[in-house]
C-alpha cells in the first residue's frame, strides 16, 4: 500500500449549501448521532433504516424514506453506515438500491468493510455515474455525538470538496489519503487493530496488577502519565470496564469482523500477523464464552475468568 499521500483537513467554518440534501442510510448506534449532527449542521436530510423504530427519533426533523433508492432519489449526497458487506452491496445495487436513482451523484462509505469491498461497491455505483468516497471514521459513539470524530478519506478530490462540509458536521479532523480506492479502508483496519490490541493487552496487564494487590485507579494514574498510555487506559477501561458497565459501544462481533479483515488484508500484502492473530483470538474466545450482543470491552470478563481475579467496581 505504498504511495499514500495524507492531507489533514481540520474542522473549520464552512459554507453550507442549503440546497444540498444529504441521504443517510443506517441509523444504528453510531449512525444515529452522526445523522443528528448533519441535521444540526443545517442540511436537509433524508433517512432510512430497515428497523422502522430507528427512524422514529427523526420524525419532524428529516424526511423518512422506505428504501435506499428512495433516499437516493431525494438526495445529492448519500451516506451509508451499515454493519456488513452484504448490507452495503444491497443498498448499492439491490432492487431498492442507490443504482436506481438519477439524482444522487456522491456516495460516502463510512463503514469498515476492507479495501476490496469498498472497491466492489465503487465499481457497482460507477456504472450509474455515482462517485464513491471511502470515508470511514473513528472515535466511538460519544465523540460522534460531540462531532469530534476523525474521518479518513480516499477518492476523487472533487467529490471530497463537495462532501467535506457534511463530513465536518461530525468530524473535527478529516485526513485525505489520496485517490486510491480502499486507502481509507486500509487505514481504518490498522486503526481498529491497534485499538483492539491496546484494550486486550491493557486488560491483561491490569489483571496482573490486581493479582499483585495494586489499586486499578492508581494503576491508571501511573499508566496515563507514563509511556503505557493508550486509548484503553485513557477511556475504555476507566469509563466502561472499571464501572462494570461494558458499554463502550463497539460490538464484539463487529470487532472480530474488523480484525479478520485486517489479517486478510495483511496476508494479501505478505505481512505476517502473529501478534494481530493473537489479538483476534482473545476476542473470539471471549465471544464464544459470552453473549451475542457483548461489547468489545467485555473481553475483560473472559480474561478475569481465566486469571481467577476480578477488578473491583468503581464509582
Amino acid at each position: 500500500m505504498g504511495g499514500f499521500h495524507a492531507e489533514v483537513r481540520a474542522a473549520a467554518p464552512v459554507n453550507i449549501n442549503q440546497s444540498v440534501t444529504v441521504g443517510f442510510i443506517g441509523l444504528g448506534s453510531i449512525g444515529k448521532p452522526i445523522a443528528d449532527r448533519i441535521i444540526a449542521g443545517g442540511f436537509n436530510v433524508v433517512v432510512t433504516d430497515i428497523r422502522t423504530e430507528a427512524c422514529v427519533p427523526f420524525e419532524n426533523r428529516a424526511v423518512i424514506a422506505r428504501s435506499a433508492a428512495e433516499v437516493a432519489a431525494q438526495s445529492d449526497i448519500v451516506i451509508g453506515c451499515l454493519p456488513s458487506l452484504d448490507a452495503y452491496l444491497s443498498i448499492a445495487s439491490g432492487p431498492d438500491g442507490i443504482q436506481n436513482s438519477n439524482r444522487a451523484r456522491i456516495y460516502v462509505h463510512i463503514g469498515t468493510t476492507g479495501p476490496a469491498s469498498v472497491r466492489q461497491v465503487q465499481t457497482l455505483l460507477e456504472e450509474r455515474g455515482v462517485v464513491t468516497l471511502d470515508a470511514p471514521m473513528s472515535g466511538g459513539i460519544a465523540r460522534a455525538a460531540e462531532g469530534s470524530l476523525v474521518t479518513m478519506v480516499s477518492g476523487r478530490p472533487s467529490a471530497l470538496d463537495q462532501a467535506e462540509a457534511v463530513l465536518k458536521c461530525y468530524s473535527n479532523k478529516v485526513v485525505y489519503l489520496g485517490e486510491k480506492p480502499g486507502a481509507a479502508q486500509a487505514m481504518k483496519l490498522i486503526n481498529n487493530m491497534l485499538s483492539a490490541a491496546n484494550l486486550a493487552i491493557a486488560c491483561e496487564a491490569m489483571l496482573l496488577g490486581a493479582k499483585e494487590g495494586l489499586d486499578p485507579e492508581k494503576m491508571l494514574e501511573v499508566l496515563n502519565a507514563g509511556t503505557g498510555q493508550n486509548s484503553a487506559t485513557l477511556s475504555k477501561i476507566p469509563k466502561h470496564v472499571l464501572p462494570r458497565s461494558f458499554d463502550y459501544g463497539g460490538a464484539m462481533h463487529i470487532t472480530i469482523k474488523d480484525l479478520k479483515a485486517y489479517i486478510e488484508e495483511a496476508q494479501l500484502q505478505s505481512i505476517p500477523t502473529p501478534i494481530g492473530a493473537k489479538v483476534r483470538e482473545a476476542y473470539v474466545d471471549s465471544f464464544a464464552h459470552g453473549a451475542a450482543d457483548d461489547d468489545m470491552t467485555a473481553v475483560m470478563l473472559r480474561m478475569e475468568e481465566l486469571a481467577g481475579v476480578t477488578l473491583p467496581k468503581t464509582r
